[in-house]
């Protein structure tokens, strides 16, 4: 089975934050970085790999986006925090 992925973008730390769902991570975020798509996170400069998390189930991962985009901001900031305190672009560490 697909591994499925949930992600949070970022502009900048505790800036404009993008969640999404991809079955291909290191693609979809390639896009982000490269505006392939219009949109909210292109018209933001949202490209940032701030947060993930893996699922073995496409439908529990689009259940988690959908979960997490009703969160408040503050809990997004601290999930973000919890495993990511500088903010750093994790991007380079999926590709490798």
């Amino acid at each position: 089975m697909k591994q499925a992925y949930v992600y949070i973008l970022a502009n900048k730390k505790n800036g404009t934050i993008y969640i999404g769902v991809s079955s291909d991570l290191i693609k979809r975020i390639y896009e982000h970085k490269n505006k392939s798509h219009k949109g909210f996170s292109a018209k933001y400069d949202i490209c940032k790999l701030v947060y993930y998390e893996v699922f073995d189930d496409i439908e529990l991962a689009i259940a988690r986006e959908k979960q997490l985009k009703n969160w408040r901001r503050e809990w997004k900031l601290e999930l973000i925090e919890k495993t990511n305190p500088e903010w750093r672009d994790l991007y380079e560490d999926i590709i490798f």
